[in-house]
């Protein structure tokens, strides 16, 4: 059966986004890792991750996102809107959309509200050097996307 792909489809996606099942096995698997982090255990895959506290950008709605993270300067931390195909995750949108209102839960810690900066041009170079020694799988991942990966540079407020 040949589904028709016109706009008001039902099942219609655009082409390099994520169908119903992925989205429900991402959704699955955020809410296991935010209950690991929030109990204090915050590795994956050997990243240390974090909860990414956003708004919906058209919903309003309250989004918690694990994110692996890299240590900055200071207090801050960077993070990478690697994933979401040919388009940057949502969870990227969402912090662009309403920086005002993003936080972060370190493992077993409470939210902080963090004011976030996307790093271009050699700050974000420099930073994706430091990222790409510490975890090269992101570097091969990149190496494989049409877009570039956008650098976050998140400050405590």
């Amino acid at each position: 059966m040949v589904r028709n792909q016109h706009s008001g489809d039902r099942g219609a996606r655009k082409p390099g986004t994520p169908g119903r099942v992925s989205r429900w096995m991402q959704q699955t698997m955020n809410a296991r890792m935010n209950r690991k982090i929030r109990r204090g255990r915050g590795k994956f895959m050997g990243m240390d991750v974090l909860i990414l506290n956003t708004v919906g950008r058209r919903s309003g709605q309250p989004r918690q996102t694990p994110v692996a993270w890299f240590s900055d300067t200071d207090d801050a931390r960077l993070i990478v809107a690697s994933g979401g195909g040919s388009q940057n995750p949502d969870w990227y949108a969402n912090l662009i959309a309403h920086p005002e209102r993003a936080s972060i839960e370190l493992p077993g810690r409470d939210a902080v509200g963090v004011t976030p900066h996307r790093l271009e041009g050699a700050d974000r170079d420099e930073a994706w050097q430091r990222i790409a020694a510490a975890q090269p799988r992101l570097a091969k991942y990149q190496s494989k996307s049409d877009r570039e990966y956008p650098v976050i540079r998140l400050t405590p407020r």
